[in-house]
């Protein structure tokens, strides 16, 4: 009888770790398409950055922030569509307004009258441009480094996220 009533509690535990690995798995499956928005508004800010530096939109001066001379904001800023200059993170992007996704509705095909429009107002960026540095801590005059952060709260959870993303970009195309 004692034997029976120990390999209860030991199946119980068992089965009571599973369900909290389904609940964990769950929980990671519904904000798994918020981590993925996160990651293409990253990604979307270090291609505009290096496409205005290959077009010489800009100047190696001016991808700084505009603390240091530059053209991007410093501190977070709500993900806007990018302004009139097409550069994502500077001052104009605020009269374009918030950027807004486009998924597809219920019958999986975009462009239809019932696709979904996703408002990225629960998103944050913010773009730092720093001088790169050598092995004894002097600025290369040629190289900056690049970190874009995300941070966004998940309906969910409505915990604070955040992705980073960090990168280098140089004077030379």
């Amino acid at each position: 009888m004692v034997e029976v009533m120990v390999s209860i509690i030991v199946m119980t535990v068992g089965m009571v770790s599973v369900l909290g690995v389904f609940g964990l798995a769950m929980a990671s499956t519904a904000t798994s398409q918020d981590n993925a928005i996160a990651k293409q508004i990253a990604d979307e800010a270090i291609e505009s950055i290096l496409t205005a530096r290959e077009t010489t939109n800009i100047t190696w001066a001016q991808i700084q922030n505009t603390g240091n001379g530059g053209i991007f904001l410093p501190g977070f800023v709500a993900v806007d569509c990018a302004g009139v200059d097409g550069i994502v993170g500077t001052a104009d992007d605020a009269a374009c307004g918030p950027q807004i996704l486009t998924l597809p509705g219920p019958d999986g095909i975009f462009g239809t009258a019932d696709d979904v429009q996703y408002p990225l107002t629960n998103y944050q960026r913010q773009i730092v441009i720093t001088p790169a540095l050598d092995q004894n801590n002097n600025p290369i005059p040629t190289l900056n480094t690049v970190t874009i952060t995300v941070q966004y709260t998940t309906p969910q959870s409505r915990a604070l996220k955040t992705y980073v993303l960090n990168t280098f970009i140089s004077e030379f195309r």
